[in-house]
C-alpha cells in the first residue's frame, strides 16, 4: 500500500513540474502592394528569437488561416509588412476581432500600417496609417519610454538608418515609445510630433507596433533593433 502511495505521489509531482508548452505566434506577411525584400529575413529573425525566448513560430500568407478555431492556438499575431487592401474578407475580419477580444496579442512591423486602409477597426488597432516616406537615411530617434521592454535597452538618443514613415489618423490612445527627430533627417512631415513605435491595450488585447524594419540589416545585423523587436513581441505575449 505504501509503495502504491509513493508511486501516486511521484506521478503527481512529475505532472506538477511538467514542462509548459511554448507559446505560439503566427506571422502574417501577405502583400497585395509593395513586397519588402526584408520579409524573409524578418521571418528568420523572429524564428531565432523564438528559439531563445521559448515561443514557436508559424508563418502564412494565407488569409484562410484567420478563423476562430485556428487563431485560438496563437498567443500573438505578427503582421510582418503586409501591404494592400482586401487582405481579409468579412468572416476573417470577424475572427481577427474575436481573437483580440479574447486577449490575443498583436505585433505590427513596418508596413503593418500600409494595409487594410478600408477597415476602421484595424486602423485603431494598429494605431495609425502610413502616408509616404523619404529615401532611406540615418536619423535620430528619441526614446520617450525608457522602461518598456522594447525600449529599455536603447540609448536615449538612438541613431538608426531606416525608411522613415509619415503617418495619418494617429490614434490618441497609443502610448508612444519613441519619436523621430525631424530636424535630423529630410522628409519628416508631422510637425515635430512624429511617433515611430508605440503600444496600447486595445479591446482586450495587447498591441505593439514599430515603424522600423524596412531594411534587411534590421533583421540580420542590427542587434539594437532585434532587442527592440524582442521586447515588443514579449509585451504582446504578456510576459
Amino acid at each position: 500500500m505504501k509503495k502504491v502511495f509513493l508511486l501516486a505521489l511521484c506521478a503527481t509531482v512529475f505532472l506538477g513540474f511538467k514542462k509548459k508548452s511554448p507559446d505560439k505566434v503566427l506571422i502574417f506577411s501577405l502583400t497585395k502592394g509593395y513586397h519588402h525584400a526584408s520579409i524573409a529575413d524578418g521571418i528568420t529573425a523572429i524564428q531565432k528569437i523564438g528559439e531563445t525566448d521559448n515561443f514557436s513560430v508559424d508563418t502564412t500568407t494565407n488569409p484562410a488561416m484567420f478563423t476562430d478555431a485556428n487563431l485560438k492556438q496563437y498567443k500573438a499575431l505578427i503582421f510582418l509588412s503586409p501591404t494592400g487592401n482586401a487582405l481579409l474578407n468579412a468572416d476573417q475580419q470577424k475572427a481577427f476581432v474575436n481573437y483580440i477580444h479574447k486577449g490575443g496579442g498583436f505585433v505590427g512591423i513596418h508596413a503593418a500600417t500600409d494595409c487594410l486602409y478600408d477597415w476602421d477597426w484595424y486602423g485603431k488597432l494598429v494605431g495609425a496609417y502610413f502616408t509616404k516616406h523619404p529615401k532611406i537615411q540615418p536619423a535620430n530617434l528619441n526614446i520617450i519610454d525608457t522602461k518598456h521592454p522594447s525600449t529599455k535597452m536603447l540609448p536615449q538618443t538612438w541613431q538608426h538608418t531606416d525608411e522613415w514613415y509619415n503617418f495619418k489618423q494617429v490614434s490618441p490612445d497609443i502610448n508612444v515609445l519613441m519619436k523621430i527627430d525631424e530636424t535630423s533627417y529630410t522628409g519628416g512631415e508631422m510637425n515635430g510630433n512624429h511617433p515611430m513605435a508605440w503600444y496600447q491595450k486595445f479591446e482586450g488585447g495587447r498591441v505593439f507596433y514599430t515603424a522600423l524594419g524596412h531594411t534587411k540589416e534590421d533583421f540580420t545585423t542590427d542587434n539594437l533593433f532585434l532587442q527592440h523587436l524582442t521586447g515588443g513581441i514579449n509585451y504582446a505575449l504578456n510576459r
